[in-house]
């Protein structure tokens, strides 16, 4: 909803909550501005504008506050105020409670930047408090978009196309309706697009095509000039070398699934990358390709599971030699059936644009966004049909024993072969499942120079509650108040809350 505008110049922040308030009461008229409304997602809330009468930043976001306790009915709670590291600006966290709305829980933002000599500017971003820690960067992403006060503006903020736009959802195949951004890293204006099951978005120049083969968490992207980009892409592994997987080869069961990458993983990614990747080109029907690693730094990654990024050259179908910057995850096989899973970020650029083009390949990948909430389901899904698949099999090889039952030793061996065969080929992959969409929600966060932060006693209750922020609020925070405080690794991510 838009904010109202007051006929006079007292309006300053009194539409600032509307949405959530519906209060109509005019603002001071010492307390004047002009504010610009960004629409965002429904019940959120993006302002900014000009603060005229306040000379200070603890003046700015004090009127911003204060307006807030007007419109609401109660005066808002804020956490330590904070300067955003490398700007001239300074922030607060706030939670109010609605009394107008049925006592709604509130949480926002607010942002005060000094643009001249004693003039002041403010924003803020708000929402429902149980949705925030999702809607706040994807707002902030829109905010610093629109809104450029001198120095202010956190790089990681202005780099991606904002999560959420004003614009209308999908337009079929793919494509969103969203309004071009323009890439600050390389000038180049963006536009979304967005898998057929809504699973992961990307924005990408104009003549850029997207694979519709991606979903469930994955995106393959194409450039006219031959760049390719695939994000998000998982598959299934097995170490052939397993007891279990080799006496299956020998007794010829079929144990491992299509398109799988078969190789004995031993746990150091940056030796193993190249060895990995070719077996990854394998499971896709594709030959090895000549690869010259340049550089490689160890990602950090929970216990079990092992991430490197890699840039180099490589030659993937005889015609040359192409930059590659990869991100590549791989997770420990599982001891009884030697399992794992393979997940690979993939950016290929032909020698031609690949100086030239780099920045921009680093401004697409800003806007990676894997939908976790839809991940999961789809993958409840299919763990569903597996289960189903599993007692169809299971009832069928009881049929066969009942009817064989005078040899009843050598079906039941076979049945349990069978079965134990059968789960074998989801063991880890399915296990592992979780674990990719904490890892995505990790990789985005570093992406996007983010960190989820714990508040140990949230509103002075005592509860624990997780919120994902810039590097420099989360670090802010921690060191204004590490008792209240805490940095979560990735491992410790919550699920349907970080991730």
């Amino acid at each position: 909803m838009r904010l109202a505008r007051s006929l006079s110049r007292s309006l300053i922040w009194l539409a600032l909550l509307l949405c959530f308030c519906q209060a109509s009461n005019p603002a001071s008229p010492s307390n004047p501005a002009r504010l610009t409304s960004i629409a965002t997602t429904p019940g959120g809330i993006i302002e900014y504008g000009r603060m005229e009468g306040a000379t200070t930043l603890p003046a700015a976001m004090g009127k911003v506050l204060s307006q807030i306790h007007q419109v609401c009915g109660e005066k808002p709670t804020v956490g330590q105020v904070f300067r955003v590291k490398g700007t001239n600006s300074t922030g607060v966290f706030f939670t109010v409670v609605d009394r107008a709305q049925r006592n709604r829980q509130i949480a926002g933002l607010v942002i005060a930047a000094q643009t001249g000599p004693k003039q002041m500017e403010a924003a803020v971003v708000a929402d429902s408090a149980d949705k925030f820690a999702h809607t706040a960067n994807p707002m902030m992403q829109q905010l610093f978009a629109a809104w450029h006060p001198a120095g202010s503006a956190p790089a990681s903020a202005s780099a991606a196309e904002p999560a959420s736009s004003a614009a209308p959802a999908s337009t079929g195949k793919g494509k969103s309706a969203a309004s071009s951004v323009a890439a600050p890293a390389s000038n180049v204006p963006l536009h979304k697009v967005t898998a057929s099951d809504n699973s992961i978005t990307l924005s990408v120049p104009e003549g850029w095509t997207m694979d519709p083969a991606s979903g469930y968490g994955a995106i393959i992207v194409r450039g006219p000039n031959g760049e390719q980009m695939g994000l998000g892409m998982v598959r299934p592994a097995v170490d052939p070398t397993n007891s279990w997987q080799a006496n299956m080869a020998r007794q010829r069961y079929s144990v491992v699934l299509p398109n799988s990458v078969v190789y004995p993983f031993r746990g150091d990614l940056n030796k193993e990358f190249v060895n990995v990747f070719q077996a990854w080109r394998k499971a896709a029907g594709a030959g090895p390709a000549k690869i010259e690693v340049e550089k490689t730094e160890t990602m950090p990654e929970p216990q079990g599971s092992h991430g490197v990024a890699v840039t180099g050259h490589m030659d993937p179908d005889g015609k040359g030699m192409q930059f590659f910057s990869d991100l590549m995850i791989v997770s420990d096989p599982t001891r009884d059936y030697g399992t794992y899973a393979v997940t690979l970020f993939h950016t290929l650029l032909p020698a031609a644009v690949a100086d030239k083009e780099q920045s921009l390949m680093t401004a697409i990948l800003k806007t990676y966004q894997p939908n976790a909430q839809v991940i999961n389901e789809e993958n409840a899904a299919l763990l569903r049909q597996k289960q189903q698949n599993d007692q169809h099999l299971l009832d069928m090889s009881q049929q066969a024993v009942n009817r064989i039952h005078q040899i009843g030793q050598q079906a039941t061996a076979r049945m349990n072969a069978t079965e134990a065969a059968n789960d074998a080929q989801h063991a880890g992959y399915w296990a592992q499942q979780d674990s990719n969409a904490r890892n995505s929600a990790g990789f985005s966060n570093y992406l996007l120079d983010q960190t989820v932060v714990q508040n140990n006693n949230v509103g002075g209750t005592g509860m624990v509650g997780h919120a994902t922020v810039w590097n420099s609020t989360a670090n802010a925070l921690v060191q204004a108040d590490p008792n209240k405080y805490e940095i979560v690794n990735t491992p410790n991510y919550w699920k349907g809350v970080d991730y």
